[in-house]
């Protein structure tokens, strides 16, 4: 007879098993390796009318999973794979379901700024819950407001410390760490404090969404080497907008580091073309190779994930990383 645990004692979790959508499968091969462990095999198919199936290959009963499924562009179609993934391991009787987000979409609606607006990022986090996630791993989300959405323990990661190692060994001899608006003022404080360096922020006006009309730098960058700290890179208007601006104002060189590249549309084309010398994001959004240049370059996060993973598996502290 299996011997029985003391009375209180807590559940030891079971077997760690990994699994990944379609959303970024290079991430998850990389997390794996990390870890040591297979991708459990998955098949993901579509119906005639495009419905999404799901056949996990084995058992998952009891098991410790962990579902790697960043919401990238197609977003809705990946989110929707997120939900059917975790319904299929729920009803598995998988013993406990993180879902591992690198990239958060819908995360730029977290409040209402109009009247009518929907608080998107709090409807995703109400049916990844719904649909069976015990836990939540992000990375960097749009807003820190977003971990208080979810009803389930949110470990909220940040790619900080890998983009501070990257400046770090730039060598820049006159550096600013610089905010594209206010929002980020606090992002940008934490890397300046960390590089011990001078910060400044613009100033930006948006008549509508993805529209700046005006932008203003705030602090000191004549004669200083730009780089610009934000948490993604959408259209990349912002921050052509931004680049020119500091350097209308005397920076001798914009360089731009963000966690997500979203690059949507001709973004890739608008920040090659604009004074910015080097953009650099993390792969948890994948990069196709229409849109690879020479002026980016990916820092990997898997490492960072994997040892996240490792930790919430074996019930050790991952705020411990960012110490």
């Amino acid at each position: 007879m299996r011997p029985q645990a003391p009375e209180g004692a807590p559940k030891q979790p079971g077997a760690l098993k990994l699994l990944s959508g379609d959303a970024n499968p290079e991430l998850a091969r990389k997390i794996a390796d990390a870890l040591h462990e297979p991708l459990d095999e998955m098949r993901i198919t579509r119906f005639a009318d495009g419905e999404i199936d799901v056949k996990i290959a084995h058992s998952v009963r009891g098991a410790d999973v962990f579902l790697i499924q960043p919401t990238c562009e197609p977003v809705s179609e990946n989110y929707m794979q997120l939900f059917i993934i975790l319904d299929a391991l729920r009803r598995a009787s998988a013993g406990r379901i993180t879902a591992v987000i690198p990239y958060y979409g819908y995360a730029r609606k977290e409040k209402k700024t109009q009247a009518r607006d929907p608080i998107s990022a709090k409807l995703m986090a109400d049916i990844i819950t719904l649909a069976g996630a015990n836990r939540v791993i992000a990375l960097d989300l749009h807003a820190d407001a977003i971990q208080g959405f979810f009803d389930i323990p949110v470990d909220h990661l940040t790619a900080e410390k890998l983009l501070v190692e990257y400046i770090r060994k730039l060598h820049l001899p006159n550096a600013v760490i610089v905010s594209p608006d206010v929002g980020g003022a606090k992002r940008v404080g934490d890397v300046a404090r960390l590089l011990d360096l001078p910060i400044a922020f613009v100033y930006k006006r948006r008549p509508k969404d993805d529209v700046v009309s005006e932008q203003r730098v705030v602090g000191d960058v004549d004669g200083m080497d730009a780089v610009v700290v934000d948490d993604l890179i959408s259209t990349g208007g912002t921050l052509v907008g931004v680049s020119h601006a500091l350097r209308a104002e005397g920076a001798t060189s914009v360089r731009v580091l963000a966690t997500h590249g979203v690059l949507a549309g001709d973004a890739v084309d608008k920040l090659v073309d604009s004074p910015i010398e080097e953009i650099v994001i993390t792969d948890s959004i994948p990069l196709p190779p229409a849109k690879q240049n020479p002026k980016i370059k990916i820092l990997s996060i898997a490492p960072l994930l994997a040892e996240a993973i490792l930790r919430v598996h074996e019930d050790r502290s991952v705020s411990e990383l960012f110490k």
